[in-house]
């Protein structure tokens, strides 16, 4: 059975990785700080990636697949994807890097396709691409870049933090001018489970076919949870539509795999 490293499988992306993938392969994770959950899984490894080097857990565990799904110090993450990537030039070994829709956020007009040059003004943005650089000079079969976009859907960071606000009776910042796809946490498991085992490589932009203005999808979800009237503070960062969105044109996924950004609102009511 194929072994499957996820580095970050404590946090919201690779902890649900990890049970989508875990009855099919011989799935391992990382975990950073103390936890008993954790501990009693002999599958999970303690793992501080900003004081340990990576290179002992990956000859103790030989895997066929990292999973990259760490968010946390610029500096100690280009670290470790460097020693990943040089761990992988010699072996039977390939690299499923989670990037981002900010590698675009220097393009305003278009939403971005898969080979479209990269550009960011953000710190966030320039690390990605960092990463997706090193990765492109290698063999196409050493990788797979997923960039997403936004995520919602159950337990994700944003739909709790719309939740907190209504239930608070608090103002949602939204950005009237910046034009989106997403996702959601439930699909976008699916579709990496999709693009390990059927061996798939290169880049993957994993949102929704359609677009969305940012108010009108946060209104939306808002509706979807009862609240047809939400509170919101509007952030005018231009004067014209700006986009941020990650679309497919290349590498398409079957279509029981794709989604829409209705599926995103229904998510946020899902059990």
């Amino acid at each position: 059975m194929n072994r499957i490293l996820i580095l970050g499988g404590s946090g919201f992306i690779g902890n649900a990785l990890y049970k989508e993938l875990a009855p099919f392969f011989d799935v391992h994770a990382t975990y950073k700080t103390d936890s008993k959950v954790f501990e009693k899984n002999k599958h999970f490894h303690q793992f501080d990636y900003e004081l340990e080097s990576l290179d002992i857990l990956l000859d103790n565990l030989k895997p066929k697949f990292i999973v990259t799904a760490v968010r946390g110090n610029v500096n100690s993450l280009l670290r470790m994807h460097f020693e990943i990537s040089n761990y992988i030039d010699n072996r039977d070994c390939k690299v499923i890097f989670l990037s981002s829709a900010n590698v675009f956020d220097r393009f305003t007009n278009y939403p971005s396709y898969e080979y479209d040059k990269t550009l960011s003004e953000s710190i966030y943005g320039r690390f990605k691409i960092r990463i997706e650089n090193e990765l492109l000079r290698k063999p196409v079969s050493k990788y797979v870049i997923c960039r997403i976009p936004m995520i919602y859907g159950t337990g994700s960071p944003r739909l709790n933090e719309i939740k907190d606000q209504l239930k608070r009776n608090e103002a949602i910042e939204v950005f009237p001018n910046v034009v989106i796809n997403a996702t959601h946490i439930k699909k976008l498991v699916q579709q990496l489970h999709y693009i390990i085992n059927r061996r798939r490589r290169g880049i993957f932009h994993l949102g929704s076919r359609n677009l969305i203005h940012h108010i009108d999808l946060v209104s939306d979800i808002c509706e979807r949870l009862g609240t047809p009237t939400p509170l919101l503070k509007q952030v005018f960062d231009s004067n014209e539509d700006r986009h941020l969105a990650v679309l497919p044109k290349d590498n398409l996924l079957p279509k029981h795999l794709q989604l829409t950004i209705e599926d995103v609102v229904e998510s946020s009511i899902a059990l």
